[in-house]
C-alpha cells in the first residue's frame, strides 16, 4: 500500500505540475490498470436517466438573478461573491429553522499554505504540495485541475476570511493526518461557528437575505438545457417533505447548490456503502439528508464517487454528534501521544494517517470485540489542546468523554490492558522520540513533542462515526455542473463544497473541508455572476 501511495503521490505531481515530465516517466496504462488501486471503489456513480426536461410554471411567484441553496460555508461564500461581482439580486435558501448546516458545528480548522503561523515558524509549504497530499490520500481519485484551483486559492480565500469577514484565528499552526506538515489554522473559538456568524453578518451587510424553512421541491430545468429556478416549499417543517407553502422562484442567472452531504441519511448512505447502517452514528446535523442529491441526479447532473463516504476515527461512543471528544484523541493523542488496543496494549495504526486508515483500523477492531483508546499524558495535553483550545480539556473532563487516571496502572485495570505490553508500548514510543526517527507504524515524531510519562494520564474511547460525504455533483474547476448525457457544463448550474465529489477522492484530509467549501464557493459564486440573464 505504501509503495502504491508513493507512486500515486509522484503521478500527480507530475500531472499537476510538470506535463512534459509525466509523459517522459509514467506509463499511464500500467498506473491506471493497478489492482490495488481499482478495487478499492467504483469511480464514477452516474444517473441512469437522460437529463430531465421540466415543465415551466404558469407564473413565477418571485425572481433573483442568482438563488443559492444551502447557508453553510460553501453557499454563504458563494452569495457574497456573487454580489461583490455586481450579480443583482442574490438570495440563500437554508431548509432547515437555523442557518450554518454542518459548518457551524464544524471544528474550525482551515488548510492554509503560506499561512502566518507557518511563517512564523519558518515550515516550508505550498499549493503544490497540499495538491499532491490530497491526492495521494485520495488514492487518486481527485481531479486535478479542480484540486489544483483550490489549493491556489487557499491564502487568498483565508486573507478573505481575515481582512472583509474578520474572522478570527490564533497564533497555532497544526497538522491532520496524511499532511506532510504542520499547515492547518485555528478559528479562535474552536469551531466553524466563528465564520459562519461572520458570513451571516457579511451578507446581512451586503443586502443578501438568508432564508430559513425553505425546503428546495425541484431544479426546474427547461427543455433547451438550461435551469431555471426552483420549487419550493416555504415554511417548511423538518423532516416533514410535504409541509409548507409550494412557490415557484425564477434564476434569472443561475442556481448554486451548496446542500451539503447526506451523513444522516441512512437509507440512501446505505445505498452506496451498505455497512454504514443505524448502528453508525453521524457527526452531521438532522438535516445532513439526500433530497437534491437525488433531485440533481434526476435532472441529468452527473454524480460522482458517492460511494466514498468518510468516518472519522477520533469519535467516542459516549457522546452524540461529533462532540469533544476528538479534540483530545485527534489533538493530543494522535500528535503526542498514542492510540492502542486494550486488548493487546500496543498501538494499531499510524496515529497521523489519513483518516480513512485509522477509520478502518479501529472498526477491524471493534468488529472484533475490542476496546481502542486514545491515551496520552500531562505533558502531551499541556503541549497541545491545553494551548490550542483552552478550556476544553475543562469541558472533555466534565462530560465525561474523556477519562482522567492518577497512574497507568489505574488506566490499564479500567480498560483490562495488560499492563506489561502498554509500558513497551510507550517505552518504543519515547524511544523514537529520544531519536527522532519514525516508529514502526510509520509516523513521524511531532514537532515538540516530549517523552511519554508524567501523569496524571488521560483517554478516550474510539468509535468511528460518519461524518463526510467525498462523492457528490461533478464539477469543472469553475463551479460548473456536470450534464451526465454531454459531459458539458448544465447552464444556469453551479455547485461547491460536500455537494460535489472530486475533490478528496478517496480520503478527504483534515482541515480541507473548510478549504474545499469557502475557496469553492467564492470560485462558483463570482463564474455565477458572469452568467447572462436567460430573460
Amino acid at each position: 500500500m505504501v509503495d502504491l501511495e508513493r507512486s500515486i503521490y509522484d503521478y500527480i505531481h507530475n500531472l499537476l505540475f510538470s506535463k512534459e515530465k509525466i509523459m517522459n516517466t509514467l506509463n499511464r496504462r500500467k498506473f491506471l490498470s493497478s489492482s490495488a488501486l481499482l478495487a478499492t471503489s467504483s469511480l464514477i456513480t452516474v444517473t441512469a436517466n437522460a437529463a430531465a426536461k421540466d415543465p415551466m410554471p404558469a407564473k413565477w411567484d418571485e425572481e433573483a438573478d442568482i438563488i443559492v441553496v444551502g447557508s453553510g460555508f460553501a453557499g454563504l461564500a458563494a452569495a457574497a461573491e456573487a454580489k461583490n461581482a455586481n450579480a443583482g439580486n442574490v438570495i440563500v435558501l437554508e431548509k432547515m429553522r437555523a442557518p450554518g448546516g454542518n459548518s457551524v458545528i464544524n471544528g474550525g480548522i482551515f488548510a492554509v499554505p503560506g499561512n502566518p503561523a507557518q511563517v512564523k515558524l519558518g515550515i516550508k509549504d505550498s499549493p503544490e504540495l497540499l495538491a499532491s497530499d490530497m491526492i495521494a490520500a485520495g488514492l487518486g481519485y481527485g481531479y486535478p485541475e479542480k484540486i489544483k484551483a483550490m489549493t491556489e486559492e487557499a491564502l487568498p480565500t483565508y486573507e478573505w476570511t481575515v481582512k472583509e469577514l474578520g474572522v478570527q484565528y490564533n497564533d497555532k499552526v497544526g497538522q491532520e493526518g496524511g499532511h506532510s506538515v504542520p499547515r492547518h489554522v485555528y478559528t479562535i473559538n474552536g469551531s466553524g461557528s466563528e465564520i459562519v456568524h461572520k458570513q451571516l453578518a457579511y451578507a446581512k451587510k451586503l443586502g443578501i437575505p438568508v432564508r430559513l424553512r425553505v425546503y428546495v421541491e425541484r431544479i426546474i430545468r427547461d427543455e433547451d438545457g438550461r435551469v431555471k429556478g426552483l420549487q419550493v416549499r416555504e415554511g417548511y417543517r423538518f423532516p416533514n417533505a410535504q409541509s409548507g407553502k409550494v412557490k415557484f422562484i425564477k434564476a434569472k442567472k443561475a442556481v448554486i447548490l451548496c446542500h451539503g452531504g447526506f451523513g444522516a441519511d441512512v437509507n440512501y448512505r446505505m445505498k452506496h456503502d451498505p455497512k454504514l447502517t443505524d448502528k453508525f452514528d453521524t457527526t452531521n446535523q438532522p438535516g445532513a439528508t439526500s433530497e437534491l442529491w437525488r433531485e440533481a441526479s434526476r435532472i441529468g447532473g452527473n454524480l460522482i464517487q458517492a460511494d466514498w463516504i468518510q468516518c472519522g476515527p477520533w469519535n467516542s461512543p459516549e457522546e452524540k454528534g461529533m462532540g469533544v471528544a476528538l479534540y483530545f484523541a485527534q489533538g493530543a493523542a494522535a500528535t503526542q501521544g498514542i492510540w492502542i488496543d486494550c486488548a493487546t496494549g500496543k498501538r494499531f495504526v499510524n496515529e497521523l494517517a489519513n483518516r480513512k486508515i485509522r477509520a478502518d483500523a479501529v472498526i477491524t477492531n471493534n468488529n472484533k470485540g475490542h476496546t481502542c483508546i486514545a491515551l496520552a499524558d500531562q505533558t502531551a495535553v499541556d503541549l497541545t489542546i491545553q494551548k490550542s483550545r483552552p478550556g476544553i480539556l475543562d469541558k472533555q473532563l466534565e462530560r465525561k468523554v474523556v477519562h482522567k487516571f492518577a497512574t497507568l496502572e489505574d488506566l490499564a485495570k479500567q480498560y483490562n490492558v495488560p499492563m506489561d505490553a502498554l509500558q513497551a508500548t510507550i517505552a518504543d514510543y519515547n524511544k523514537h522520540q529520544a531519536e527522532g526517527t519514525p516508529d514502526e507504524m510509520g509516523r513521524k515524531i511531532y514537532k515538540g513533542a516530549q517523552a511519554i510519562g508524567t501523569g496524571p494520564w488521560y483517554c478516550s474511547i474510539l468509535s468511528p462515526k460518519v461524518h463526510h460525504c467525498m462523492g457528490g455533483l461533478e464539477t469543472n474547476s469553475k463551479g460548473q455542473v456536470i450534464d451526465v448525457s454531454s459531459d458539458k457544463p448544465i447552464p444556469g448550474l453551479y455547485a461547491a463544497g460536500e455537494s460535489t465529489g472530486g475533490v478528496h477522492g478517496a480520503v478527504r484530509l483534515g482541515s480541507c473541508a473548510v478549504l474545499d467549501c469557502l475557496a469553492n464557493g467564492r470560485i462558483a459564486g463570482r463564474k455565477a455572476a458572469q452568467e447572462q440573464n436567460w430573460s
